[in-house]
C-alpha cells in the first residue's frame, strides 16, 4: 500500500537501483520499497542469472573469466531493459542486483532516457555475517565477506546515495531511501 507521507517520491517513470553485497538486504529493501510508492515493480537481477540452466559461469573472486563476465553484463543489460519497459510504462521500476566496481558505471550507462536513482546498501561486513549467517539460502561460497565488502567499499564509485544499514532494519531503511532520494539521483 503506497505511504501517503512520503517526503519525496521519484518522477513517473524513474529508475532506482538498489544494489550492495550479498546478505545487504537488497531483496527486502527493494520490494518494500517498491510497496511503499504509488506505482512500482520489483525487477530482481539475479532471476536473469537464474534463467541460465545450462553453461552458467559464475564470478570468482578476483578473477572472472570472460564468460562469467559476458553473462554477468548480459544479465545487467537484461535488468536495465526490462526496467526501462516498466518505466516507459509509467511505473517506477526498482531493480535489485549485485552492481560492484566498475559494473556500477556500466550499468548506470544503460538506462539512458530514465530518471534514475542509485541506493547503494552497505552494512558492515559483521552485519553483513550475522544476516547471511542467520538466513536460509547461502550466498557465499567462493566469496568471503571481506572480500565482497572490499570489491564494494575500495572496487566501486560513489555514485548515488550509500546507507550504512548495519542497525537499521528494513522499515528504518527505506524511510532513509525515501528521505533521502534526491542525493540517490544520479541522472535527469
Amino acid at each position: 500500500m503506497p505511504d501517503d507521507s512520503v517526503p519525496y517520491g521519484p518522477p513517473p517513470g524513474s529508475v532506482i537501483l538498489i544494489t550492495g553485497v550479498m546478505a545487504a538486504g537488497k531483496s527486502t529493501v527493494a520490494e518494500a520499497l517498491a510497496a511503499r510508492l504509488p506505482r512500482a515493480a520489483h525487477v530482481r537481477g539475479d532471476a536473469f542469472r537464474r534463467m541460465i540452466v545450462s553453461g552458467r559461469a559464475e564470478p570468482l573472486p578476483g578473477d572472472a573469466s570472460p564468460e562469467a563476465a559476458a553473462q554477468l553484463r548480459l544479465r545487467h543489460r537484461i535488468a536495465a531493459r526490462v526496467a526501462e519497459e516498466y518505466a516507459a510504462a509509467g511505473f517506477t521500476a526498482v531493480v535489485q542486483d549485485i552492481v560492484l566496481g566498475d559494473d556500477l558505471a556500466y550499468w548506470t550507462g544503460l538506462v539512458r532516457d530514465r530518471p534514475l536513482h542509485v541506493v547503494v546498501l552497505a552494512p558492515g561486513p559483521g552485519a553483513v555475517a550475522a544476516r547471511e549467517a542467520g538466513r536460509a539460502k547461502t550466498g557465499y561460497g567462493a566469496w568471503t565477506v571481506a572480500a565482497m565488502d572490499s570489491a564494494l567499499r575500495e572496487g566501486t564509485p560513489r555514485l548515488g546515495l550509500w546507507l550504512d544499514t548495519s542497525a537499521r532494519t528494513p522499515e528504518e531503511t527505506v524511510d532513509a531511501v525515501l528521505a533521502r532520494l534526491p542525493e540517490s539521483r544520479i541522472r535527469r
